[in-house]
């Protein structure tokens, strides 16, 4: 299974730093974090976290990038301008 969100995260500090703390809490995931650097605030300027894993629960993984201080949210299809 692989889900796709959205985040704020704005540099590669930042995306380690909660990549690190969610491999500690998932461990049997495969976590990539993609840099979009835009000029668009949020949602459209984003930074793309893609999960691959047996069971993925986005509601756990996403309250998990929530307190580490970032947006996160599934990506869906939205037209941006």
């Amino acid at each position: 299974m692989v889900e796709v969100f959205i985040t704020n995260i704005q540099n590669k500090i930042q995306a380690e730093r909660v990549l690190t703390n969610l491999r500690i809490d998932y461990p049997k995931f495969e976590l990539h974090c993609d840099l979009n650097e835009t000029e668009f605030p949020f949602p459209c300027g984003h930074t793309v976290l893609r999960v691959e894993g047996d069971y993925i629960t986005a509601k756990q993984l996403i309250e998990s990038v929530l307190i580490q201080g970032f947006k996160c949210e599934i990506l869906e299809d939205k037209v941006c301008t």
